[in-house]
């Protein structure tokens, strides 16, 4: 008996002869080859088949991993977003201090060099520990922001006393109550152009065109606009801390009594009304309802 079996051995078919007297034998070596390919073939299938689970589980893994790190990037971004607005913020207020101290600077006529806003503030000192990693950022920026406001609030208040004390600078009486002209008589005694005699001259005179512009030499609100004995056509404005100003002899009186006016707002125009030899403005500064010499304050500019 012969059995053949069909593969590629050295290119050609084995042949196997059988002889009656030993079937047995051959039977079972021919059980055993089949169990063993059998066998081998089941161990491959086996093995390839947990290869591709393990595979497929480590392409599980790894979207997984992808996805947390998408998440970590995307919060990252978030939170560096959120830090660079807050720092932006942040930079925003220290430059509208900077030229909140500046203009204070110029307003107040400070040093400068002593309050210079537009240097960065001058610091230092030595680090006990200089790893980046031990910075909190958080408080930082917290106590950054505290400062920030402080300053704010400390250059808010700064400038309300500097424009409290610039408002009263400008209701202080300084200047001429003219625009063009010329002094015609000035405080003290004099001769009286009416009666010939010695008499007292409670304000200053200053004469020029007809028409032309009389104005504020400080600004208040007005209390008199209109007819006075003596005055003619009279102004008189209030400008607190005791001052008055009055306007007399005017031609057209422009504001009302109530009307508040600034330093250098026209109120008038010249004229010769009342006790008067000519167009001229009669001018005099109360202090306290006293008339006082206005030379002083027509000096001041």
């Amino acid at each position: 008996m012969n059995i053949i079996f069909v593969g590629k051995f050295r290119g050609k078919p084995l042949r196997y002869h059988l002889n009656a007297s030993r079937p047995l034998i051959t039977f079972i070596v021919i059980i055993s080859l089949f169990g063993g390919s059998i066998a081998s073939a089941g161990y491959w299938y086996g093995k390839k088949s947990v290869a591709v689970h393990e595979f497929a589980e480590l392409e599980q893994n790894l979207s997984e991993q992808k996805v947390l790190i998408n998440e970590a990037r995307r919060s990252a971004e978030s939170e560096l977003d959120a830090v660079a607005a807050r720092l932006g913020k942040m930079q925003a207020n220290v430059i509208r201090l900077n030229a909140l101290g500046q203009r204070l600077v110029k307003v107040a006529k400070l040093d400068s060099k002593e309050f210079n806003f537009k240097n960065n503030p001058s610091y230092g000192g030595p680090s006990e520990n200089d790893s980046v990693a031990s910075v909190d950022f958080a408080n930082i920026m917290a106590d950054l922001d505290k400062q920030l406001s402080s300053r704010e609030e400390q250059l808010g208040v700064l400038e309300e006393v500097i424009m409290n004390r610039q408002l009263r600078s400008e209701s202080k009486p300084r200047g001429r109550p003219i625009v063009k002209g010329w002094t015609s008589s000035y405080y003290g005694k004099r001769t009286d152009p009416f009666t010939g005699k010695l008499a007292m001259h409670k304000g200053m005179d200053f004469a020029g065109k007809e028409g032309s512009e009389i104005i504020a030499v400080a600004s208040g609100v007005v209390t008199w606009a209109g007819e006075r004995y003596g005055y003619g056509q009279l102004v008189e404005i209030n400008h607190g801390n005791g001052y008055t100003t009055r306007y007399g002899h005017n031609a057209e009186i422009l504001v009302e009594v109530g009307d508040s006016v600034e330093k250098g707002q026209t109120i008038s125009l010249m004229g010769s009304t009342g006790r008067s030899t000519g167009p001229h403005v009669h001018f005099e500064v109360l202090k306290n309802d006293r008339q006082v010499n206005p030379s002083h304050y027509v000096a001041l500019q």
